[in-house]
């Protein structure tokens, strides 16, 4: 295990000990076994020690947008937002204690809505792009950055809370239903969104066809 990640684990359990408040740079090296210095050289505050991924997370979706075509665009939006969310599901009981850091601590929660920020910039300033980058599509990109990240958010907020068992899955209609707002069928042709499930289909079908905008009465 390396010093930071040492650094990582000492410091959520302490955290989790005493409270975010009650635990000093002195207290994480001295449980984590090194020295401050070794402290500062992986985190520039007690705060990044919380965040330690989200700059790392960044690079990762930024590649994934670029590495995408017009065609798989919104494939890439998805999958991106993706990452995200498995990130937090692999760390299992640190995400936990986070989230109870971030309910309790302002300065931990004015950070996480900082990071969220920078998720939504990311988003709009490649959804923009692959609009066109006009004037005309600005708030198009806006809103549907807003919806990726708030509809990723909503189940990432369940599982936290606990109300998920199955985080992924409704990660997925979640992301369907929200591309679903965004796309339409212009000039006769068919707006197609791709998602993964477990599901039956007879039983995704209904909610497809309602995120489609279809009613009961019209052939898909």
């Amino acid at each position: 295990m390396s010093a930071k990640d040492r650094l990582t684990e000492a410091a959520f359990a302490l955290f989790a000990e005493r409270g975010y408040d009650q635990t000093t740079v002195d207290d994480i090296t001295e449980r984590a076994g090194v020295g401050r210095t070794t402290f500062f050289r992986a985190f520039r505050t007690k705060e990044d020690v919380i965040f330690p991924d989200h700059e790392v997370l960044l690079r990762a979706i930024d590649e994934r947008l670029r590495g995408s075509t017009g065609r798989t665009a919104l494939i890439a939006v998805t999958e991106g937002a993706r990452l995200v969310l498995r990130h937090y599901l692999a760390e299992g009981e640190r995400a936990l204690t986070r989230y109870r850091l971030t309910r309790s601590v302002p300065a931990l929660r004015d950070r996480e809505v900082a990071g969220v920020q920078q998720y939504h910039r990311l988003f709009r300033g490649f959804l923009h792009q692959w609009m066109g980058g006009g004037a005309d599509t600005a708030l198009r990109a806006e809103l549907m950055a807003g919806a990726v990240v708030t509809a990723h958010n909503h189940v990432l907020r369940r599982w936290l809370r606990g109300q998920s068992s199955a985080p992924e899955e409704e990660f997925d209609a979640a992301m369907a239903e929200t591309v679903g707002l965004f796309t339409r069928a212009d000039d006769g042709e068919a707006s197609i969104v791709v998602f993964r499930t477990k599901q039956n289909l007879d039983a995704v079908l209904p909610d497809l066809k309602r995120i489609l905008g279809q009613t009961d009465g019209r052939s898909p």
